[in-house]
């Protein structure tokens, strides 16, 4: 081959590289403060906040890119963006971001905070539902049935408009970010399920179907909360966070992913059958799945679980119950969720002042050690700062003080000197 041809070849090679990356970088704009007035109301924009520092933002970047393209390819209304939320403190204040990095969908006049994992999936999956309408329509037998058979839990209402399906509406608003919304006529609904009254909510999950009833069930925010997750599930960080906001305990075979060995395999049986042995009699109360690996969870103790174990969690309280002894059975099992119940097992941990102050001290631990590694000076800076100011003050208020109390001293001396002392001098004019 030719010097002229191999040129000619690693050109091409170079357009076509250009034109494959290219449009994945094209379909994210560089967003800054003036969204704040440039943008229109019909608009959706899905956004990332980043920080320049932040190594997990730019480890994204790529992943964000992805997205951008998926849904431009797809015809999707929403925009992608991403914002410098050091540089444009404005729409980073009107989003509250508080941590990097930020995942924000802007639509109408409502924001969302994604909360779930940053991979493209989850994420494209996020965009499409609230993007889309609130509560979807089945409209037809086939549709419901294809619709339940592609969701493991299904909220549904049913029936014709009343002040039950106003309240739905208003919580569909809320929680879109989390789960689906769908509305259906009684005559699309299959024959087998049997409602009591109409209209009604009802939640399809774990092969099973139940109605919502104010009466036992408390309001219908706080039981759709309780109720959008399987009675037992693959639990990663972003789904415990969110199981916590429930107010049901949690049970967890905590797992050892790097050394898969007969105990791990146990204890992911034992809390799967409990989970499905009596369902009627914990599903209330009680989360059950399994967790690869502890590292969520030794945040949370501010110390480490040896792998494999069970552990019950309230992160309502931020509390956790650990079994007295080992559970080599189900019956084992379940007096350790007996006496969890019952009060009979003392909880650990808790969000009292000093587990606040302890807690407060591990995490800024965790956030600054990463942030001295990626990022030395602005991390000195950040530790530094606070702490000369802390220490200059404390100066101003001795000083203070101290001059305060030489004061005194001079004042408490001309009080007590005295008097004839004063007329030592005779006056001259007098002479």
């Amino acid at each position: 081959m030719s010097e002229h041809a191999g040129s000619m070849v690693v050109m091409l090679a170079a357009l076509l590289l250009c034109a494959s990356v290219a449009p994945l970088w094209a379909f994210v704009d560089e967003l800054d403060d003036s969204l704040l007035e440039m943008r229109r109301n019909e608009d959706i924009w899905l956004i990332k906040f980043y920080a320049p520092w932040c190594r997990i933002c730019k480890e994204m970047d790529p992943t964000w890119h992805r997205i951008g393209s998926e849904l431009k390819s797809v015809g999707s209304p929403v925009n992608v963006g991403k914002c410098d939320a050091i540089a444009n403190a404005g729409l980073a204040k009107e989003f509250k971001v508080r941590t990097y990095p930020a995942i924000f969908m802007w639509k109408n006049d409502m924001k969302y905070l994604y909360l779930g994992p940053r991979t493209a999936d989850a994420i494209v999956e996020f965009a499409n539902r609230v993007s889309g309408p609130l509560i979807r329509p089945l409209t037809s037998l086939e549709l419901f049935q294809h619709t339940l058979s592609r969701h493991d839990v299904m909220f549904v209402y049913i029936g014709a408009s009343s002040l039950l399906k106003s309240e739905y509406s208003s919580v569909a608003q809320e929680m879109i970010v989390s789960t689906f919304f769908f509305s259906a006529s009684r005559d699309v609904v299959p024959k087998a399920v049997s409602l009591p009254a109409l209209p009604a909510v009802v939640v399809f999950k774990d092969g099973a179907y139940f109605s919502y009833n104010e009466a036992s069930d408390g309001s219908l925010k706080a039981w759709i909360k309780r109720e959008r997750f399987s009675n037992y599930a693959k639990v990663d960080n972003y789904m415990l966070y969110a199981m916590g906001d429930s107010g049901k305990l949690i049970l967890l075979a905590l797992l050892d992913d790097a050394n898969v060995s007969q105990q791990n395999l146990k204890y992911k049986s034992l809390v799967w059958k409990v989970s499905q042995d009596y369902k009627d009699v914990y599903s209330r109360n009680i989360h059950f799945g399994f967790m690869e690996g502890n590292e969520y969870i030794n945040g949370l103790i501010m110390g480490e679980l040896q792998l494999p174990t069970i552990v019950m969690l309230n992160l309502s309280t931020d509390s956790y119950f650990l079994p007295p002894a080992p559970l080599e059975t189900e019956r084992h099992l379940l007096d350790f969720v007996d006496q969890v119940l019952d009060g009979r097992i003392q909880a650990h941990g808790g969000n009292g002042v000093i587990q606040r102050v302890r807690r407060f001290i591990y995490d800024t631990k965790g956030m600054l050690l990463p942030l001295l590694s990626e990022a030395p000076l602005l991390g000195c800076f950040l530790l530094g700062f606070p702490l000369g100011l802390l220490v200059f003050l404390c100066f101003v208020c001795w000083k203070a003080k101290s001059d305060y109390g030489t004061q005194d001293d001079d004042d408490d001396d001309d009080d007590n000197r005295p008097i004839f002392s004063r007329r030592q001098i005779p006056d001259k004019k007098s002479d």
